[in-house]
């Protein structure tokens, strides 16, 4: 059993610890409405959430939903500014505690971790294995089981405020799309009366998501003794034989069935690690080439016209544009795409120059 941690409440709700989280949730959104309006007044605001939290009335505000089409229809949630710099005052605190159990190659929201580090590890174990389960959970975000996360969450907290924060936040999150699955032992209305389910889009969230398959990367590197990596819900386990990749997702889809999720059953399978593999947006070939997928060119495509007629518009600035091209980029330069980056970005400015 590890270590369970106590007296932490103080450092979450002092006025010091939010006013380091605020810096943080309002990093990049001054010019937001909801940003700009906390930011205005910061101190009063912060004086109420420290007043709230210690009191123990301190309840969250109402998420803005926002339904996503592209790259898959999804709904994405944004939670009032306040619910946000108190998110990131418990991840201050409670963040490390938790990191410190989570395995080497869990390479989601975590410091030092990211994208591009678990590209590099998969194309590693593909180098050295003839073959690859490449795994999904479906539709995990609002599959979520409240209680085991709950439970997950008192493996290492004991403080109970602390606990009673954590089960607010998580207890406030706005419903998500229905998941109605049965496991071993459900009653015909088990699925309705457990409360499940995830924002996408929230601090807390992604942290939870982290946390919940936490049991599952120590069951396959620990248990299964596989190389093994994992981003959010999209992981990957390598082997020469086929035949013990198809028994490890035999036993996988057991285990997950005491966290109440099944795998994809479209996303996940065995395949050649000597075949193209498209993973957390790149398209990797055993060669060594990255590409990126069609769909992310086209789709950065369509964006980037919409920001060249927003600029003529004067409704986007100019430093808000190239704000957004050097985010696609940032992820793009990792792949060979130089040719293709040239040619967009030189066609955008010819737009932008010519004011078509």
């Amino acid at each position: 059993m590890p270590r369970r941690h106590n007296d932490l409440f103080p450092q979450i709700a002092s006025f010091e610890a939010l006013r380091r989280a605020a810096r943080k949730a309002i990093r990049g959104k001054r010019r937001k409405r909801g940003g700009a309006a906390f930011q205005f007044a910061l101190e009063r605001e912060l004086l109420a959430l420290e007043r709230e939290l210690l009191s123990g009335t301190y309840r969250t505000g109402r998420y803005v939903e926002i339904e996503l089409v592209r790259p898959k229809k999804r709904l994405v949630s944004a939670a009032p500014m306040r619910d946000r710099v108190v998110q990131h005052a418990l991840m201050d605190v409670i963040g490390p505690i938790f990191d410190q159990g989570f395995i080497g190659n869990s390479f989601a929201n975590r410091i030092g971790k990211g994208t591009h580090r678990a590209i590099g590890t998969y194309e590693r174990y593909r180098d050295r294995h003839a073959h690859v389960l490449r795994c999904d959970i479906f539709r995990y975000f609002p599959a979520i089981d409240h209680e085991i996360l709950k439970h997950d969450f008192r493996r290492r907290i004991k403080c109970p405020r602390t606990l009673i924060l954590m089960d607010t936040l998580i207890d406030g999150s706005n419903p998500q799309e229905p998941v109605n699955l049965h496991f071993p032992g459900d009653d015909l209305f088990a699925p309705f009366a457990r409360r499940r389910g995830l924002p996408i889009g929230n601090l807390m969230s992604q942290f939870s998501a982290n946390l919940y398959l936490d049991p599952l990367d120590h069951f396959c590197t620990e248990v299964l003794r596989a190389p093994y990596l994992r981003y959010v819900d999209d992981f990957a386990l390598f082997h020469d034989d086929p035949a013990v990749l198809a028994g490890w997702r035999d036993r996988i889809a057991q285990f997950l069935e005491k966290r109440r999720l099944r795998l994809h059953p479209r996303k996940t399978f065995v395949a050649s690690t000597g075949e193209p593999a498209e993973f957390l947006g790149m398209l990797l070939h055993a060669n060594g080439k990255r590409a990126l997928p069609e769909t992310n060119i086209q789709a950065f495509k369509g964006r980037l016209k919409g920001m060249v007629r927003a600029v003529h518009a004067a409704t986007l600035s100019h430093e808000d544009m190239a704000a957004r091209i050097a985010s696609w980029q940032a992820h793009a330069k990792h792949a060979h795409t130089y040719a293709a980056r040239r040619a967009i970005l030189g066609r955008a400015m010819r737009q932008l120059r010519a004011g078509t």
